[in-house]
């Protein structure tokens, strides 16, 4: 694609032009999927969700029970025989008895013992722990009921939180600020939008494409800014959610997948009885692979329009970006399968622990609906990077021939010797647009990054002046 640049490294013309042509073309079709998505938000959103609830058997929401804090004043080894949640046959394991202080709440300061498995007593409990506990309030000639509940990790949870925004703010500055709001954006989606509205009963083909949209515009444009690049992977994104959420239905009406899994499963369904259990799945699918689609589109539309300033055809172009995101699909697809791995380990482990064959396990609800939803959000990931690539070539190259910018190889940029030699520079005469296209982008990055400028040739700095 021919194009020049101006000697003081800004883009010509004609390359301006080619951007926002570009741009004009994808925020067309943006304009419907937007549309589409407001339009979901306000009918799809859920508002108050109490009469879609069974709080009765919810256990965080049973009427008068209370989770007090406490701190443990003492911790004694005890044995498990007969202790409730303990393993039944076990013997040989040791279980605790620990007193605690009431920190809050109608016993404020009263000290109670509750039993420990040896699980949880296993995990390292110590005099001074925070814990919290469950109140079950006195009936008749009978008084209040403690049992342990879980650790008080507020100040764990508040503190790697507030490292891993520091950090990623310290490193990627500006973008990484606008990118933890993005992540703040998202979850706030999730759980005053997506969840409600499965609760509520809402199909969820809509509920997971509406909210994964939504964060998409968002997120996308705060960390990458606007631009016909991000606005390439947006719409790249969006299709390649719309694939995941097919595939997703598909694959869960035709292996049967129920969504029991669990014991929590079945408390989820009585405490939520207009949830389909089948929506979990399905979202489930279509928000596990927003994040890594995301990395993926971003990464195929910067290759298609850092490519596109060199030239060539169309054809080439792709095939050409295409090398460049085969490679990312193969990095990225050994990260899903780690990801599913890591956060299902408990589970997989169950495949050692059972005494059958490997085939008959996996065909298990259990195993079967973790595999089966990485394989379908792999396929999603897979088939965005062409689609990324083909969206980014044809409006590359649309908003090229608009401007009458013919396809080809780069021009040579001709630049009198008179406009330099009145103030002793040196003359760029006959240089090829992409040397000078690179130090261009190279003062893009020092103004991005930082001033870098006394790293460089000597020779080179006064070129520049």
């Amino acid at each position: 694609m021919a194009h020049t640049h101006s000697m003081d490294g800004a883009p010509a013309p004609n390359e301006l032009a080619r951007h926002r042509r570009a741009l004009r073309i994808l925020i067309v079709m943006l304009i419907p999927l937007g549309i589409w998505t407001l339009a979901g938000l306000i009918v799809l959103w859920p508002g108050d969700i109490s009469e879609h609830v069974n709080k009765d058997v919810a256990g965080y929401s049973v009427a008068g029970v209370t989770y007090p804090k406490a701190r443990i004043t003492e911790a004694k080894q005890t044995s498990c025989e007969g202790l409730a949640g303990s393993t039944p046959g076990v013997t040989d394991t040791r279980c605790a008895s620990v007193t605690a202080e009431l920190l809050e709440g109608d016993d404020k300061g009263k000290l109670v013992t509750v039993p420990l498995t040896a699980a949880v007593y296993a995990s390292g409990v110590k005099v001074g722990q925070d814990i919290q506990l469950i109140r079950v309030p006195p009936t008749e000639g009978q008084p209040a009921q403690y049992n342990f509940s879980d650790f008080v990790r507020g100040t764990p949870l508040v503190a790697i939180a507030l490292i891993f925004a520091a950090v990623v703010i310290a490193v990627a500055r500006w973008r990484g600020f606008a990118a933890v709001m993005g992540l703040c954006f998202a979850g706030f989606i999730l759980i005053k939008f997506m969840f409600p509205a499965l609760v509520a009963g809402s199909d969820p083909i809509f509920v997971g494409l509406i909210g994964s949209s939504t964060i998409m515009f968002v997120a996308l444009y705060a960390a990458h800014g606007f631009s016909a690049r991000t606005t390439t992977a947006l719409v790249g994104t969006l299709f390649g959610l719309i694939v995941s959420a097919l595939l997703g239905l598909v694959t869960t009406r035709w292996a049967h997948l129920t969504g029991v899994a669990a014991e929590d499963d079945y408390v989820l369904a009585a405490a939520a009885p207009d949830l389909r259990l089948t929506s979990v799945v399905i979202c489930g699918i279509i928000i596990a692979g927003l994040g890594v689609l995301n990395d993926v589109t971003i990464t195929q539309a910067s290759a298609v329009w850092e490519l596109a300033d060199s030239g060539g055809s169309q054809r080439h172009l792709f095939s050409r970006a295409m090398r460049i995101g085969r490679d990312h699909i193969a990095s990225t697809v050994y990260t899903i399968a780690f990801a599913m791995a890591g956060a299902s380990l408990s589970v997989l482990l169950l495949i050692v622990i059972y005494d059958r064959p490997m085939l008959s396990v996996l065909q298990t609800e259990q195993f079967a609906g973790e595999v089966l939803g990485t394989l379908v959000g792999s396929i999603g990931l897979v088939l965005a990077v062409p689609l990324t690539t083909a969206i980014g070539v044809a409006v590359v190259r649309a908003s090229a021939h608009r401007i009458g910018a013919p396809a080809g190889k780069p021009q040579h940029v001709r630049v009198p010797a008179s406009a330099a030699a009145g103030n002793g520079e040196q003359t760029h005469a006959d240089q090829p647009a992409p040397v000078l296209r690179a130090r261009r982008n190279r003062r893009t990055e020092d103004d991005d990054f930082g001033d870098f400028s006394h790293l460089r040739d000597p020779s080179e700095s006064q070129q520049g002046q």
